[in-house]
């Protein structure tokens, strides 16, 4: 056979062979064992490449389809497995470098011209190359080669349009890099390598960067590189620029070129000439070359950063501060916006502006983060010259200011933590442009805004200098109103600042800033402000400053140097009589249909002053024994109406009527600081000693009422407007979250001055707000700031809510008025006849239902208790037609009102906790129409027992049992259970259906431990249960199903749990009872209930394996077996108990031997197989009834093995393993 294909390598040069057999001879010879060529793999992948020469050389004339064959043809080669054997082998292979260079011809050809004929089969090509050391040594012996692919590759993937990019191109670049860093780090020629960078690679790795970083191709997608991949290309552009154009051999010509400096005598070592290394690197950055303005200007800014860092951490170190200041100006001045002096700033659209301030930023964060600049070493040696460099970059950030770009922000930070004399000159200018005139609404740059003037603030606060600042600031807000568009607001961010900084500032200094702002608003805005509007919203900001000073310096205690006291007294007093009581005076003149915005203005003003005055008056009273209060303690008060003089001293109470009367046109700050004042006033009056006095309380009442009533009418509209809690910052808008977050806030010292019309108001805004809060999805709950529905939501769930009985029980008694009338909506019969049905659903007033308990408590003249008649009237409405049906939209209006309810509803006295249980009960046992789906009724009778276990958890919980007997509610669910379960349409094992079964088994276990507990007629009551349930169960026997629904496996489940619950809880009283006067009843109760839950065990089917809810079942009926022949062991056993156990026992060794054959399949299920587990211990702990034919123990021992075998037992995770 050798001899036969002896000739192929004669027939694949010969002339006469067709270019078709030509290939499918290669392919053959190369892909068959029984071709035998000497060094055949050379000889072949010479022929392919010798072909594609002569081809590219315009020697030989070959068709489109046979070109990209011989591609195809190299590359399947140069990844075949074959191939690589042959190598490990030790076998050596050589490309030939002509086909190496045509490789990079058409790689040239793709990046110039865009021409993608057979680049995949050629990028392929390369890929195979790289990924072969033996092969790409010819690149890495011709380091030209290496460095021209790489340019042409960066090109090439700089070119190709955004989601275009060839699949391989990223990988071959990132196999490149891979080899040319590794020569790049043998080379011992510096500036041989410099040159390779600057000239060559420079430029396309910095586009190709760009690109990478956050540009086209910051997302991956198709043709695009993955975020690793393009994160380990960066990291290799960025060795590589460190290792060529920032060798540590080249500092001695930066220096040269940098510092201008020769020197001589000292050896370049590798470096022969000197060279201008910086010089070369901004040259070829700067240089647009190929590419657009546009994408150019991005690149420049993204690379000076980079170029910066790179050159810190090749060079810095001690002594070359200098040098690496000097390297930043140079970098600085190839941005655009170093040319701005002589253009306008609008020169740059916003997204360049973004890109070159960002830049900036990390230019200086770097000088920052390495200790480039020493303030005292530039001054004493340098001249300041990086002063002066910092100084002029402020000018021009403050003269072509940028507020919505958040880099803006941080650059000016930056310079303010180098050296604050950089802004000093320009101070009233950046806090004009960048706080008290600047509009943020982005959230980014609220953030950079705020870390630029808490840097700020806390610089002068160290320096003990922050009156300096706070002059420039009064400076600022009283300039000419053309330079002020709009007055200081105080929002949380600065605030928070202004409130770190006060804080840690001696008192004296806080005093002295204090005196500040007095100043500047008695002289030179004071005078003016009548009839002025701009200087109206100068005063406003003014005293939102003052505002912030006086409520956040640290509060003066008995401890507190005496001349300190005297002072703060002194500014007490002169802020009251020379700035208060003229504010206020203004506002005596009677109002207009329309206030004027000056009066607007002045009325906040004089308000939120006079409110700030009145609270740090009043904390420096309690705190400092040496301060005497302002203000004097309400006595001797009038009845016909409230002490307004009292508000503050010196302000009559006519006075305050008109003040009043022209702060409530208005939705403003101005009124909500009089409410805040009305409060204080109620503070001060719960202090004094004689507040329970009837003229205390009279003034307490009239307060609170004021307090509530002022902003009623805000809250009757619903607003979306949010609030960041700050008093500046209140509004028109923000008012009514205002006024209720001032309510709510202080519902402890407001509620019990109340009229129950008010309590009712305010429980009627709390349901409103919440359904509005609701409504909306809760899409606030993002937000940072308050919101109505926020303020509700708070108070719902506040620990303190029931505590605040009155409120509660009226909030309730909203919600279940509005029940009641969509109840009432779905009646299908009379409403009188609904009203003699059931009478508590028109009932107004929780408390009525009181009346019902004397007359349920006591019996009639014929032996008959008016108790049963309820319970008799509800039974015949359960079993018969429930005269109300309520469709979608009104179950879930009913849904919707009874999840605000769901918590907090263990608090309740008696009568509301009656009426609430009678309406949960109506509501649960209503019909639900056929509008809803089987989901939507599962949720609505969850929601409505879940709530009222939770009423029935509650310690009121027996109250029910005057109106209804346990038996008789347990009779009323059921019926009401059964009848709606054989409508639904469920699986017995789905999750909600069997969470539905925990919370009714939860709540039939209260109602019959409450009974137990009680000890409230516990025979009768076991006993009308265990007869209903076994007529339920005799329905199942032997009818149709009945109109109980209990044939149906919904129904049974729901009639094994109340059995369940029933055994349990009856199981260990029986056992606990020996002392019971009539144990033989109780006893038999227990086997008669034993008896039903065998009974309806054995009518199943259950299925196999076991369902949870019936091995649930059985374990109790066993425990409530043993735990009564135990307590019966040595004494004498009662006729009928002594075979409880043995009656049983037959039927538990048939679950017992199904639970050991399905074990395994048990073992898959969380819910059944911890049921299984149980019933195992139970029985094994019985010996009574185990099998005299075979070993419980052993049987039990092989189906545990067979579980734990089982290859996957997702029940056995965790606890049960």
């Amino acid at each position: 056979m050798a001899a036969v294909y002896s000739g192929i390598s004669l027939k694949l040069k010969s002339k006469t062979t067709s270019w078709e057999d030509k290939l499918k001879l290669a392919h053959f010879a190369w892909i068959s064992h029984q071709c035998v060529l000497p060094n055949k793999e050379q000889v072949l992948l010479d022929w392919a490449g010798q072909s594609l020469v002569a081809f590219y050389k315009k020697k030989l004339e070959l068709k489109e389809d046979v070109v990209e064959r011989l591609w195809i043809y190299i590359d399947n080669i140069l990844h075949s497995k074959k191939l690589q054997n042959v190598l490990n082998n030790g076998k050596t292979i050589n490309l030939q470098l002509s086909l190496v260079k045509i490789i990079n011809e058409r790689i040239a050809e793709f990046s110039l011209s865009g021409s993608q004929r057979n680049i995949c089969a050629v990028l392929s090509c390369c890929q195979g190359i790289f990924s072969t050391p033996a092969l790409a040594v010819i690149y890495t012996a011709r380091q030209e080669l290496m460095v021209a692919l790489l340019s042409q590759l960066c090109w090439a993937a700089c070119r190709q349009p955004e989601g275009a990019v060839v699949a391989p191109l990223f990988e071959v670049i990132h196999l490149a890099f891979g080899h040319y860093l590794l020569i790049q780090q043998q080379q011992v020629n510096p500036r041989r390598a410099f040159g390779e960078v600057t000239s060559h690679l420079l430029q396309p790795c910095l586009v190709l960067r760009h690109l990478l970083s956050g540009g086209t191709w910051a997302r991956a997608g198709h043709g695009q590189p993955r975020q690793a991949l393009g994160r380990d290309l960066r990291g290799q552009i960025e060795a590589m620029l460190r290792g060529g154009a920032f060798q540590p051999e080249l500092l001695l010509s930066y220096k040269e070129e940098i510092l201008e400096q020769q020197q001589g005598d000292m050896k370049m070592g590798a470096i022969k000439t000197v060279l201008a290394p910086m010089g070369t690197v901004i040259g070829r950055l700067v240089d647009p070359g190929s590419c657009e303005p546009g994408l150019h200007a991005a690149v420049v800014a993204s690379s000076v950063p980079l170029l910066y860092k790179l050159f810190l951490d090749s060079f810095f170190r001690e002594g070359t501060q200098v040098l690496c200041f000097q390297v930043l100006p140079r970098l600085f001045n190839c941005l655009r916006m170093s040319r701005l002096q002589e253009e306008q700033p609008g020169a740059l659209p916003m997204p360049d502006w973004t890109a070159e301030l960002l830049a900036v930023e990390q230019l200086l964060t770097s000088v920052a983060s390495t200790g480039v600049y020493n303030v005292a070493a530039d001054r004493i040696r340098h001249g300041e010259a990086q002063f002066r460099f910092y100084r002029h970059l402020a000018e021009l950030l403050l003269k072509c200011s940028q507020v919505p770009v958040p880099a803006w922000f941080r650059c000016l930070r930056v310079l303010v933590s180098l050296n604050h004399l950089v802004l000093e000159p320009d101070l009233g200018d950046l806090l004009a442009l960048a706080w008290i005139s600047a509009e943020v609404t982005d959230s980014r740059t609220k953030k950079a805004q705020e870390a630029l003037l808490h840097t700020l603030f806390q610089t002068y606060v160290k320096l003990r200098q922050l009156p300096r600042l706070f002059e420039e600031v009064l400076g600022v807000i009283c300039c000419p109103a053309a330079k002020v568009q709009k007055p200081l607001v105080l929002a949380s961010g600065p605030t928070a600042v202004l409130r770190e900084c006060l804080l840690e500032l001696p008192p004296s200094q806080v005093l002295d800033t204090w005196s500040l702002v007095l100043d500047k608003f008695q002289f030179s805005v004071l005078p003016y402000l009548r009839g002025d509007g701009d200087v109206a919203l100068k005063a406003l900001s003014l005293s939102s400053l003052l505002h912030c000073v006086m409520s956040n310096m640290r509060t003066l205690d008995s401890g507190t140097p005496l001349p300190i006291v005297r002072r703060m007294q002194c500014v007490m007093e002169r802020t009251l009589q020379a700035l208060l009581q003229p504010l206020l005076d203004l506002l005596l003149d009677p109002p207009g249909p329309k206030p004027e915005l000056w009066l607007q203005k002045a009325s906040d003003c004089a308000l939120l002053l006079s409110c700030t005055w009145a609270q740090v008056d009043t904390m420096l009273s309690l705190n400092c024994s040496q301060y005497h209060p302002v203000s004097v303690a309400p006595t001797g008060v009038a009845l016909d109406g409230p002490n307004h003089s009292s508000l503050l001293p010196g302000v009559d109470t006519h006075q305050w009527k008109k003040i009043e009367k022209a702060t409530a046109q208005v939705n403003s700050l101005g009124r909500y600081c009089l409410e805040q004042l009305y409060l204080q006033k109620m503070k001060r009056t719960l202090m004094q000693t004689g507040f329970q006095s009837e003229e205390a309380l009279c003034m307490l009442r009239s307060d609170a009422a004021y307090i509530l009533g002022s902003g009623r009418e805000s809250l009757t509209q619903s607003t979306t407007a949010s609030w960041d809690g700050q008093v500046g910052t209140v509004s028109a808008l923000t008012y009514p979250v205002a006024h209720w977050h001032l309510i709510v806030s202080n519902l402890t010292i407001l509620l019990p001055y109340l009229c129950p019309d008010n309590v009712r108001y305010l429980a009627g805004v709390l349901l409103r707000t919440l359904q509005m809060h609701k409504a909306q999805g809760g899409s606030a709950d993002e937000e940072p700031n308050i919101t109505l529905g926020k303020v509700s939501e708070a108070v719902l769930h506040s620990p303190l809510f029931p505590e605040m009985q009155s409120l509660h029980s009226a909030f309730l008694l909203c919600l279940s008025v509005r029940c009641n009338s969509i109840l009432c909506s779905g009646a299908q019969s009379d409403q009188g006849l609904l009203q003699l049905q059931l009478p508590w659903l028109f009932e107004k007033d929780p408390m009525d239902v009181a009346r019902w308990e004397n007359r349920f408590a006591k019996v009639g003249p014929d032996g008959i208790e008016p108790r049963g008649e309820i319970a008799q009237s509800f039974l015949s409405l359960v079993r018969g037609d429930f005269p109300i049906q309520l469709e979608e939209e009104q179950s879930e209006s009913i849904l919707g009102l009874l999840q605000l309810a769901a918590a907090q509803l263990d608090n309740l006295l008696t009568p509301c906790h009656t009426r609430y249980f009678l309406l949960l009960l109506s509501i649960a046992v209503t019909k639900l129409g056929g509008s809803c789906s089987p989901s939507l009724t599962l949720k609505f009778l969850m929601t409505c027992y879940r709530l009222l276990g939770y009423l029935q958890r509650g310690k009121s919980a027996r109250s029910v049992l005057k109106v209804m007997y346990v038996s008789d509610i347990f009779e009323i669910i059921l019926t009401s259970l059964f009848k709606t379960s054989s409508g639904l349409f469920i699986d017995s094992d789905d999750p909600s259906w069997l969470e539905f079964l925990q919370v009714i088994g939860t709540l039939l276990e209260q109602l019959v431990q409450v009974l137990v507990q009680g000890k409230l007629s516990v025979a009768l009551n076991f006993g009308k249960i265990i007869a209903f349930l076994s007529r339920c169960q005799e329905c199942t026997g032997t009818t149709a199903g009945g109109q109980l629904g209990t044939q149906h496996p919904l129904g049974r489940q729901l009639l094994l749990v109340s059995l369940t619950k029933l055994c349990q809880v009856l199981g260990p009283f029986v056992q606990g009872r020996k002392q019971y006067k009539a144990p033989d009843a109780l006893s038999g109760l227990l086997l008669q209930a034993g008896a039903a839950l065998q009974l309806c065990a054995a009518s199943g089917p259950w299925g196999r394996p076991p369902h949870p809810a019936f091995l649930s079942a059985v374990s109790v009926l066993l425990e409530a077996d043993v735990g009564q022949h135990c307590s019966h062991r040595g004494t004498e056993i009662c006729p009928g108990t002594e075979n409880a156990l043995l009656s049983h026992a037959a039927f538990y060794r048939s679950v017992f031997s199904q639970v050991l054959l399905d074990l395994p399949i048990l073992a898959g299920s969380p819910q059944a197989f911890p049921a299984a587990v149980r019933f195992l211990t139970l029985f094994l702990l019985a010996p009574e009834v185990h099998p005299k034919e075979e070993s419980v123990f052993t049987s039990m021992f092989h189906s545990v093995k067979q579980v734990l075998a089982a290859s996957t037992c997702p029940a056995l995770d965790g606890q049960h393993r």
